[in-house]
């Protein structure tokens, strides 16, 4: 059986291979290939943090590159890190408060994603400047949380889903605005998973739910246009 840590890291490879030949072959897919930068933040969910909490936010990045069809379909591979992290204190619930537990995690992930696009951006015929969209893919999770205080896989399958719009301000640059969840299948992002350790029911998590994360995040791209020759 291969190793978890191979499987991510041949995962993160599979996206820069997919970056490279979007380079390589930029003459020919020119008009239908973007490459992006994003900036923004992670956001947890788990047993520190049960719903989503802005105060939670955490630096995040990401490289993408983005092909574009003609039917309303955008396909996208994308790298993305940062940090995610919660604390007990800045709950509202008195056992959290008891609780005390903090954490910080590092995460780098990798995914394959599909965008379905709600009006027509990229047929110049027909096309206007702006458009929302939904997404949907799969991808690999690796983290380094800060403490470990147990030994488990430090690496899961990830879902990501969400929504977004774009806008092309002056070509070939745009921009976009995008919200994403990821489902996860490990409960030790906050390294408070598994089955319970110790009697001391105060220090437990949930062993019956999974952890998440969320992305919510600003982008640039540049979209390269073959010029045609008479």
């Amino acid at each position: 059986m291969k190793h978890p840590r191979s499987i991510v890291s041949r995962f993160y490879l599979f996206n820069v291979y997919l970056l490279l030949l979007a380079l390589i072959g930029l003459p020919a897919l020119a008009q239908k290939v973007e490459l992006g930068v994003g900036m923004g933040g992670f956001s947890y969910s788990g047993d520190i943090a049960p719903t989503l909490q802005l105060n939670n936010i955490k630096p995040a990045g990401s490289l993408f590159f983005r092909y574009n069809t003609l039917k309303g379909l955008s396909l996208r591979a994308e790298l993305a890190g940062g940090l995610i992290g919660a604390k007990d204190a800045t709950s509202d619930d008195p056992w959290q408060q008891q609780r005390n537990l903090e954490f910080k995690t590092r995460i780098m992930e990798g995914s394959l994603l599909a965008e379905y696009n709600f009006l027509d951006f990229v047929d110049k015929r027909f096309a206007i400047n702006w458009t929302p969209y939904v997404f949907g893919g799969i991808g690999m999770l690796a983290f380094k949380p800060n403490i470990q205080t147990s030994d488990y896989k430090t690496s899961s399958l990830i879902l990501p889903f969400g929504v977004g719009v774009k806008y092309q301000l002056k070509r070939p640059w745009g921009i976009g605005l995008e919200f994403g969840t990821r489902k996860t299948f490990t409960d030790y992002l906050d390294d408070l998973g598994g089955e319970p350790t110790t009697n001391n029911k105060i220090i437990q998590g949930d062993p019956a739910t999974k952890d998440k994360y969320h992305y919510i995040r600003l982008s640039i791209t540049y979209t390269f246009y073959r010029i045609v020759c008479p």
